[in-house]
């Protein structure tokens, strides 16, 4: 803080970092968004940004807020939400039907090249249908935008074996740290991680630059240990997850899931998250138990995904930092 009480750099940083022409780009893109799922039949819906409950993914922080407690709301507690899955699925556990969702969402600490603490997000679910079926709708939404080829599908572990020389079903955890040690230039820091960690950081340095160059690439099939709300079936003799993750030019660009229905199920993996937490000495979070409730009345059979806009937008502008399809970025803001 200045001594005048004003934000360093505030009086010279006060201009958009994006142009004219890729605001107008966003315009565009989202109103083709729109016109894509109106001609499907998919209807828009808004759903909370601040809320009780946020996540409980260890992967994910969440931006907590203090509201002055009112009827209904006692307690001065809140978060502002990473994305809207949890309320899009009680609506599904209503009978809503298919619905999308385009939402500012928020994730704390995240600021680099392909991150910003607020960002767009579009999410959409579809009862009746698999993951199968919804890759080929991300397919379609992605080709219509971007000038790119129909993407193809390649399992996890065929990824792993591929680009980082292991198997990632049947690795030990030595393996996992013998390749890691070289990634990360810290003996300790590897020695500290988890199997799904390593995994994590091999998947960040070896494995997501190389994919979608030459055409996009969904991942699929990945690890249970990694099916976060997805739901798992057994593959080659292992548990994996119906959940996909879509790579362009080595930018991860959605992730989805044909989706978990099961309560109890969910309850112990929320309670997994939590035990996580402790152990990197993050904060539990409360389990959503209005979302268990909507499971427990009967989510429908559905696939769900979320895409980033502002990644998709990037690759459609042509550029490399976030910051510049943003009109204001954290730093601005």
């Amino acid at each position: 803080m200045n001594p005048d009480g004003t934000l360093p750099g505030a009086a010279s940083d006060w201009r958009p970092t994006a142009t004219r022409q890729i605001l107008e780009s966003r315009a565009h893109q989202l109103q083709w968004v729109r016109g894509f799922f109106a001609e499907r039949g998919v209807l828009e819906v808004e759903t909370p940004i601040l809320a009780q409950c946020g996540v409980t993914d260890p992967n994910i922080d969440c931006i907590e807020a203090s509201p002055i407690p009112v009827a209904g709301w006692p307690q001065p507690r809140g978060w502002l939400q990473s994305s809207p899955e949890y309320h899009m699925k009680r609506l599904l556990a209503a009978g809503a039907g298919s619905i999308y969702q385009i939402s500012r969402v928020f994730r704390d600490g995240e600021r680099g090249r392909r991150h910003n603490p607020e960002f767009s997000m579009v999410e959409w679910y579809r009862p009746g249908w698999d993951d199968d079926q919804l890759m080929d709708e991300v397919a379609a939404l992605v080709t219509g935008i971007l000038d790119v080829p129909e993407p193809e599908r390649i399992p996890y572990r065929e990824l792993l074996i591929r680009h980082a020389g292991l198997d990632p079903m049947t690795a030990d955890m030595a393996e996992l740290r013998r390749v890691c040690y070289p990634l990360a230039g810290d003996r300790q820091l590897v020695d500290g991680l988890d199997r799904d960690s390593c995994l994590d950081l091999i998947m960040s340095f070896q494995v997501e630059p190389a994919l979608g160059h030459e055409r996009p690439v969904f991942i699929t099939r990945y690890p249970a240990s990694q099916a976060s709300l997805a739901r798992t079936s057994l593959d080659d003799g292992h548990q994996v997850a119906h959940r996909f993750e879509l790579y362009v030019k080595g930018i991860e660009l959605c992730n989805g899931y044909w989706e978990l229905t099961d309560a109890d199920e969910q309850r112990h993996r929320f309670e997994a998250d939590n035990a996580r937490r402790r152990e990197l000495g993050k904060p539990e979070m409360p389990l959503d138990e209005r979302l268990l409730a909507a499971l427990e009345a009967g989510l429908p059979e559905c696939a769900g995904v979320a895409l980033g806009l502002d990644r998709l937008l990037m690759l459609k502008c042509g550029v490399d930092d976030i910051s510049e399809v943003l009109a204001f970025p954290a730093e601005r803001s």
